[in-house]
């Protein structure tokens, strides 16, 4: 190609590429929270990276001894309702097959989400009396994978506040609900939800979704000879659209990169916009624990082959998960029983339990005498975040738009570090009054600290005006944005 037409197709690129730059769409962000789990804000990052968040282990806060609890229990729920945590579980004392009338669906309760009680509820009969935590019995194959939510639908009705699913691949998914939660009844004997192939072998996820208007089931499929997850919608919880494949960001197919055992997919409780995905990661043939460690342990001799651990998808919607990170999100624990098969698993549902502070459950000590759930704590907002070194770094977002009068930073510094917002045009001009010069450094560490620029915190001048924010970081994790 001759050297001219050469210089003229760079010319033409750089000219489209510019026209591309200058008409990228704003983001609607109005007052809504953002978390840095994705880049779906960020245009780019310049000697900054998205990090994790750290996970604290706060112990056991549940053991499954019952007679009808025990080593195989699984597939739990946490449900925030008021001044009351709700936790159900499969109650399991020996293997078997799915769907068997061994299994039942226990129940407990906390006022703080650290401490459980198991009520004598008086609804079923075990082993010879009714005070017990039961509340599914000989409703198999639904207390297989019994898995409820609290309906956020604005016009819910009372008696329909819970609903749930459950069931296997031969008998499909049966719909429940229930007004308080623990006495339950069925839509109909009929299954609401059918699919074809190797599904539903799992906890199968359904909620209310306020962004999407209409229920989302999250539910087990097989792709590629791997654990996959499908999604379907409803605008009933009844008649539910057609199965779609979810798409992995980091395969571009609907073939995960690991096994996803469970894919315990919820709208974030302070974002329900954003849809955090807390799945276990199962390893198949990956195996630590020896026959002499696992006789020691009492581990039943088909359940320490494996190892699993849980990994953070996120989703807005649609059939496609983002995998901003790869590495795992809650490892194993010391301790050789914490590397059996079917360990690890997250429940259902990440619930505020302090201040400052977030709760995730998980199922640990599978196949053991010493299954339990397991508590682990971390800051609010905090699972993933922006961080740059003392050097410095560089977040740069997305043109968006705003409502409100104040920017809210969920930060964290060191005694050394700090952060500064320049607001932008979308030329990335620095606005006069809110460059970065302008900016009052943001020191300390705070679930929500307002930015002040030469003292004044007040940014409505450029509500509904699409602005980028310019956001140095030095020694620093942001973990979420807000304009209140």
């Amino acid at each position: 190609m001759p050297r001219r037409y050469t210089i003229f197709a760079m010319i033409v690129w750089v000219g489209v590429a510019s026209f591309a730059h200058a008409i990228e769409p704003a983001v609607d962000l109005g007052s809504k929270r953002e978390l840095f789990v994705d880049r779906y804000l960020i245009a780019k990052l310049t000697d900054a990276r998205l990090e994790l968040g750290c996970l604290r282990d706060e112990g056991a806060v549940l053991k499954f001894d019952q007679p009808w609890e025990g080593a195989f229990c699984g597939y739990c729920t946490v449900i925030h309702d008021g001044d009351l945590f709700r936790l159900y579980y499969r109650g399991l004392p020996s293997a078997g097959s799915d769907g068997s009338a061994a299994e039942c669906t226990c129940y407990a309760e906390s006022k703080d989400g650290i401490h459980w009680t198991k009520p004598a509820l008086g609804l079923y009969e075990k082993n010879g009396s009714r005070e017990n935590n039961v509340i599914l019995s000989k409703a198999e194959p639904v207390t297989h994978n019994f898995c409820p939510f609290l309906d956020a639908r604005p016009d819910a009705s009372l008696s329909e506040r819970y609903k749930a699913l459950g069931g296997t691949a031969s008998s499909g998914l049966i719909a429940y609900f229930s007004g308080d939660g623990i006495h339950w009844k069925k839509f109909r004997d009929q299954p609401v939800f059918r699919a074809e192939g190797s599904v539903f072998d799992s906890q199968n996820v359904p909620f209310w979704s306020a962004a999407e208007e209409r229920y989302v089931l999250y539910f087990r499929k097989a792709a590629g000879g791997k654990r996959a997850v499908a999604r379907a919608t409803s605008s009933d919880f009844v008649h539910w659209s057609e199965p779609a494949a979810m798409i992995y960001s980091d395969t571009g197919t609907d073939i995960p990169s690991q096994h996803l055992y469970t894919n315990q997919t919820q709208p974030y409780f302070r974002a329900p916009h954003i849809y955090i995905a807390t799945s276990a990661r199962f390893m198949p043939g990956r195996r630590v624990v020896l026959d002499a460690d696992a006789k020691r342990l009492g581990v039943h001799p088909s359940y320490f082959g494996d190892t699993s651990d849980a990994v953070l998808m996120t989703s807005r919607g649609g059939n496609r998960y983002e995998r901003a990170f790869l590495d795992g999100f809650l490892r194993p624990g010391i301790g050789l029983e914490n590397w059996v098969s079917r360990t690890n698993y997250p429940a259902l549902n990440i619930v505020q339990t302090g201040p400052t502070e977030m709760s995730l459950y998980a199922n640990q000590n599978y196949g053991q005498p010493t299954a339990h759930l397991h508590r682990y704590s971390m800051r609010l907002d905090g699972l993933a975040s922006v961080r740059a070194p003392l050097s410095g770094g560089d977040l740069l977002t997305r043109p968006l738009r705003f409502s409100g009068r104040r920017l809210l930073l969920n930060a964290a510094t060191s005694a050394a570090g700090g952060l500064r917002v320049e607001i932008q045009d979308t030329d990335g001009k620095p606005i006069p009054g809110f460059s970065s010069k302008d900016c009052d450094e943001v020191i300390g560490n705070e679930i929500e600290r307002p930015v002040r620029w030469n003292g004044k915190d007040d940014v409505g001048v450029l509500a509904s005006r699409a602005v980028r924010l310019r956001i140095e970081i030095k020694d620093a994790d942001l973990y979420a944005v807000r304009f209140e």
